[in-house]
């Protein structure tokens, strides 16, 4: 049920946090901690990233004030919203051993209480689309995904500043939200473009004092799009999955392995990937054991270790595993690749691993 675009000046942002609180939502904002952009409790504008820059390229993120009064001139920060939806870490059953020796077992019910996220991007609306299909399409629906996912609110603002290593127009996912949000702000001179998606975004406008846009407001969000699709890296227009599975054998696997450390970095930030190991952890008392999910990555030795053996031993089968499923095999399970185009994973490589050149480099090879 989209409504027609609306215009809510700078002013009343904060009626805007206020009238989300009041309807039952703890709200999560960006917000500028230890050197870059996270999400945590917002309440107020103030605590908004006002005129903040950050420049990004392989493995190098920094941040500078540059006096601007908009609130969203950044591309983005390590975080996503995966880890709001698909918990890092998170309890899914205990066991119980009683005094005559029987062990009973209770599941960890999953309780949530609605929360809204302010500010998420095009590229992570996309990714939460792909981990719905993950989590809740499948044979198996997750239900610790489902009780969040229901319980949650997404407040979308345009991209007007993709960085360096942003690559979503290419990927069909940016930098402006189509879809999947409740409410969706373009951020301009004097305030913001506003839309509504749902009957709850809706409802949430209905107490704001927005004004009808006019045709110069909505001219100058046109130019802001056509400026933030001028991105100055694209994904190789080919056939990538039957490419990057005809070169399996390529020696450009390992000579990215010789770069890589293997630490699992682009996996943790990738808003994506969805690999998790369990474990149980027991009481010291003896009577209690529970049983852990938590987020893996297949860079880990672990990962695909079967039974005394280990199926990717080396750092170039676990680079080639990340890439052929991300951009190939993805597109065989979900219909489309499992690549966003936000560029965190160029960004936070320790090494500045480029996945676009790696792609690019390894598809359009003569090798096979």
């Amino acid at each position: 049920m989209k409504q027609a675009t609306r215009f809510l000046a700078y002013e009343h942002l904060q009626q805007l946090i206020h009238a989300i609180i009041d309807h039952g939502y703890s709200c999560i904002g960006p917000q500028m901690r230890d050197g870059t952009i996270i999400y945590d409790s917002l309440t107020s504008v103030e605590e908004l990233p006002l005129g903040i820059n950050i420049e990004q390229s392989p493995g190098h993120y920094s941040v500078s004030h540059t006096g601007s009064t908009h609130y969203f001139d950044w591309a983005n920060g390590p975080q996503a919203i995966k880890p709001l939806l698909f918990a890092p870490r998170e309890k899914l059953w205990q066991s119980t051993k009683s005094v005559s020796g029987e062990i009973s077992f209770s599941v960890t019910p999953p309780s949530e209480a609605p929360v809204a996220i302010f500010a998420a991007r095009a590229c992570d609306i996309a990714a939460m689309k792909l981990q719905d299909q993950h989590f809740l399409q499948q044979r198996f629906i997750d239900p610790y995904y489902q009780s969040r996912r229901d319980n949650l609110l997404l407040i979308a603002v345009n991209c007007s500043h993709p960085s360096s290593t942003c690559f979503c127009h290419s990927t069909g996912d940016g930098p402006f939200a189509e879809d999947g949000f409740d409410i969706a702000l373009t951020e301009l001179d004097d305030g913001f473009l506003i839309t509504a998606e749902t009957t709850i975004g809706e409802k949430i406008l209905q107490s704001l004092p927005l004004q009808n846009s006019t045709q110069e407001q909505l001219d100058q969000s046109a130019a802001i799009l056509h400026t933030a699709q001028q991105q100055q890296r694209a994904l190789p227009e080919a056939d990538i999955p039957q490419q990057l599975f005809r070169q399996l054998n390529n020696t450009a696997w390992q000579e990215i392995a010789e770069t890589c450390l293997s630490c699992g970095n682009c996996t943790a930030v990738c808003p994506t990937c969805f690999c998790h190991s369990e474990h149980d952890q027991a009481e010291l008392d003896g009577t209690h054991s529970s049983h852990y999910r938590e987020w893996d990555s297949c860079f880990t030795q672990g990962h695909s270790y079967i039974h005394g053996i280990t199926i990717r031993a080396d750092t170039s089968q676990r680079y080639r595993q990340w890439l052929t499923h991300k951009f190939g095999s993805w597109v065989e399970q979900y219909g489309r690749s499992g690549c966003v185009g936000c560029g965190r994973c160029i960004s936070w490589c320790p090494v500045g691993i480029d996945v676009v050149e790696s792609v690019t480099s390894i598809v359009e090879s003569k090798h096979e």
